[in-house]
């Protein structure tokens, strides 16, 4: 009897724990060991060149550097005959067009070039390539509660994440795959004067395949679409 019941205790002591649902840390931390087993995010240092490709205008070739360690961002990106060069050492910014690293101002300007947007670059490649681990970062705010939700016909864990007024004002959702805890979505809304999330704006992006950049497990492909209405807006391919 004294076997039976202990049997009995155990097994419900195991449903239990199977069907507790995941908070937002657990579901975050088992997403970043999927997609960086190693836990080489903190010393990253790698190159890759990224193609966007954008209804009606030609590609954009970008080839990236980031060394997190260093504190080095380049990016090299090339639409038509243009070719744009950023390259930033800590607090050192470089700037180029063409062949030439020495510009002019009116040149820079006409080609919208700019310290300010080079670390603009250096924050969006770092944030989207470094996800879901950019997530464990100072100012994020991952809510607690997992939601189980159905995205174009395919159930996801959905993880909502917020940040710090200093950070960011919009509101994220990270889709996961239920089994594997791959990331295959992910999707920003705009907020109000009052912080209120716009159902109306923002965008969501589909991740499809996958590409091993130094034991990182990154989305090879990322396509844009506008939440309001599914309008198409580009993809970026890893290379």
């Amino acid at each position: 009897m004294k076997k039976y019941l202990l049997f009995t205790a155990v097994a419900f002591a195991t449903l239990s724990s199977c069907n507790t649902p995941l908070t937002g840390e657990q579901l975050l931390d088992k997403a970043i060991a999927y997609h960086d087993p190693n836990g080489n995010w903190n010393t990253f240092n790698a190159s890759f060149s990224v193609r966007m490709e954008t209804p009606n205008q030609p590609n954009r070739d970008s080839d990236i550097t980031i060394n997190l360690p260093e504190q080095i961002f380049n990016l090299v990106a090339t639409r038509d005959t243009i070719t744009t060069k950023y390259f930033l050492n800590k607090e050192d910014c470089v700037i180029g067009l063409n062949d030439s690293l020495n510009i002019s101002e009116a040149t820079a300007k006409a080609h919208n070039l700019s310290c300010d947007r080079a670390k603009m670059y250096k924050n969006y490649y770092t944030y989207l390539y470094g996800l879901p681990m950019k997530l464990k970062d100072p100012g994020t705010k991952i809510h607690e509660t997992v939601e189980t939700k159905t995205f174009k016909g395919k159930e996801y864990l959905v993880l909502k994440a917020t940040y710090d007024e200093a950070v960011g004002k919009d509101v994220w959702y990270f889709y996961f795959n239920p089994e594997t805890y791959a990331m295959e979505i992910y999707q920003f809304f705009k907020t109000d004067e009052v912080g209120d999330q716009k159902n109306d704006t923002g965008e969501y992006i589909l991740l499809t395949d996958e590409a091993l950049v130094q034991d990182i497990k990154m989305p090879k492909v990322r396509a844009w679409y506008y939440n309001k209405d599914d309008t198409y807006l580009g993809s970026d391919i890893l290379n």
